[in-house]
């Protein structure tokens, strides 16, 4: 134990004597750390009891605290706030920042939804147009695409297929023998399609709807004209009967992977450090040690007060006795470690729960609460009765 360095009760904090150094320039840390050095010793035993550390070990357990406090606070923030934060700018530090819930994450989401659904989103839908041929029915997708000038996959949304119009198959039940109505029928070319069938002067709204009866009933009872997407293979159903071009919709595959450069941020542009991607990139900086409250500062000297015991259960578990004149005296190191980590436990959780209580979501639990109770109790107040 000779060559262990002992507390000799007093200290004098310089710049350079933490292991990191997060806090040398902050006044507030440089006049507490002494403070806090002689408060941990004396906890421990001093001047009552040797304590095995110097100024420096007490320093940096100081410098660990508040480190760990700014740690379980922005962590507890970013995590609270994620949604607001995706994709905002890694380059600007959020420690002074009051973060404002917003949608940009839910939109971007969304956004996939629309594109996949055909009903919006921000991937472009781009058309094209094949050629088909009478009796073929199988087109080969990535050789079109090749002669189109386009690299990487596409994905065709939707096919548009010339089905013959319903109106070919439009007739009058009616044989009509007026005057006048062939001249109607040769007016809108009508004539050509059945000498014997006349079209008698209706309204408009009874055309429209035997159409749309006409194109349900092909619904019902003929095979819908359809396609197939086979290994980059475009079948057609039915088989083409004749000649002539059909359209489609299409995505770029390379466009539709979700992950975007542009992401949202929570100020509404990504800067030149990258977009906050997970929490790990959130950026936080160290905490200001003289912004830190009264309340906060007392659980950084319970927490340095933690450490240090730890620190010195490990050095004294170096030896199990030391000798003294005529025996041995046996060393507490088990009891220092069983104590000090069940101290670091307590006061994490009593933070994680202070935290968890100041959350967006617990503080409008507590607020709706408050309006419930508030507004049962109004409702036992007898109404005033004025007398006029």
């Amino acid at each position: 134990m000779a060559n262990i360095s002992i507390w000799n009760g007093s200290s004098n904090f310089q710049v350079g004597q933490t292991p990191f150094g997060f806090y040398d320039t902050d006044t507030e840390f440089t006049s507490s750390a002494d403070k806090v050095a002689s408060f941990c010793a004396i906890r421990l035993g001093y001047p009552l009891m040797d304590v095995e550390l110097n100024s420096g070990s007490f320093y940096a357990c100081f410098e660990e605290a508040i480190t760990t406090y700014g740690n379980e606070a922005y962590q507890a923030q970013a995590v609270q706030n994620y949604m607001s934060l995706e994709g905002g700018d890694t380059g600007t530090p959020l420690n002074n920042t009051v973060i404002s819930s917003n949608l940009q994450t839910v939109i971007r989401v969304a956004q996939n939804y629309g594109s996949e659904a055909g009903v919006g989103g921000d991937v472009t839908l781009y058309k094209g147009a094949l050629s088909v041929s009478t009796n073929v029915q199988n087109y080969d997708l990535k050789t079109w695409a090749l002669e189109q000038g386009i690299s990487g996959s596409i994905e065709i949304r939707r096919v548009f297929y010339e089905a013959p119009p319903a109106i070919l198959r439009y007739f009058d039940p009616y044989a009509g023998t007026g005057t006048g109505v062939q001249s109607l029928m040769d007016a809108f070319n009508f004539g050509s399609y059945s000498p014997g069938i006349n079209f008698l002067l209706m309204p408009a709204s009874y055309d429209i709807l035997k159409v749309q009866a006409i194109e349900f009933n092909d619904q019902i009872r003929r095979s819908a004209y359809s396609f197939e997407i086979h290994n980059n293979i475009l079948t057609l159903f039915p088989v083409p009967k004749r000649d002539g071009v059909i359209w489609f919709e299409y995505y770029k595959v390379s466009e539709k992977g979700g992950l975007s450069d542009n992401a949202n941020t929570a100020g509404g542009a990504s800067g030149a450090a990258g977009p906050i991607t997970n929490v790990s990139n959130v950026p936080f900086e160290n905490p200001t040690y003289s912004q830190i409250n009264s309340v906060g500062r007392q659980w950084i000297y319970r927490y340095t007060l933690a450490l240090a015991k730890e620190l010195l259960a490990y050095v004294r578990g170096k030896y199990t006795t030391v000798p003294v004149p005529g025996s041995e005296a046996t060393l507490n190191q088990q009891d220092l470690l069983s104590d000090a980590r069940a101290e670091k436990e307590a006061l994490i959780t009593n933070l994680r729960e202070i935290l968890d209580g100041t959350s967006r979501v617990a503080q409008l639990e507590r607020k709706s609460n408050e309006s419930r109770y508030l507004s049962d109790i109004l409702k036992e107040v007898p109404m005033v009765i004025y007398v006029g």
